[in-house]
């Protein structure tokens, strides 16, 4: 599945996005939980998809062109899915390139203050196993504190994040309705910051 990054009704020079979703997958293709949550919100107006992989397969980021869209957005949404409980290789290069000190840190440079965050995350491995007793050994929320802390740090308002755990499972109905849900989360967010 290629991804444009002009995607949306947006494009380069038009009204900026409300919604930049930065997606990161390295085998988009082959995904199933990501797919359905893109497919659910694609279509909502005011909505920008930047698929990292897609247009930097490289990994030679246009540290401008991103820090230009990230400006305009009120809300930036960090999907993926898991990776060796982080997030996957291009996106950490994303966050080290344009999240870098003097722009979205340091001394007065903060570019993103005040704008909202949402980390949208895929998981292989069920709910259950992100418990002490589990496989991973930890409860999930003790993986998310470093990308927490990472918009935290930028002065970005963090969110609930929106978590799909099985997205290896056969059945789809689990990732079917947190699609459902992530559309009308973002939905009331263009609603009410429209």
């Amino acid at each position: 599945m290629v991804l444009s990054h002009v995607q949306d009704g947006t494009r380069d020079g038009d009204a900026a996005a409300a919604v930049l979703i930065v997606y990161a997958h390295p085998h988009p293709g082959r995904s199933i939980a990501n797919r359905l949550l893109l497919d659910a919100v694609r279509d909502l107006d005011g909505l920008r998809v930047q698929s990292l992989y897609d247009l930097y397969p490289d990994f030679s980021i246009d540290v401008e062109a991103e820090r230009r869209l990230l400006e305009q957005a009120r809300l930036v949404v960090w999907q993926h899915p898991l990776y060796w409980y982080s997030v996957p290789a291009l996106l950490q290069l994303w966050f080290e390139e344009v999240l870098g000190r003097g722009w979205a840190y340091g001394e007065a440079q903060h570019a993103l203050a005040g704008k909202d965050c949402l980390w949208v995350a895929t998981t292989g491995a069920s709910a259950d196993a992100y418990t002490a007793a589990g496989e991973h050994g930890h409860p999930f929320s003790a993986f998310v504190p470093p990308i927490e802390q990472t918009a935290r740090f930028c002065g970005m308002h963090w969110l609930e994040p929106l978590i799909t755990h099985g997205a290896h499972a056969q059945d789809a109905r689990a990732p079917r309705a947190r699609a459902a849900d992530y559309r009308a989360r973002l939905q009331r967010y263009l609603d009410g910051h429209g």
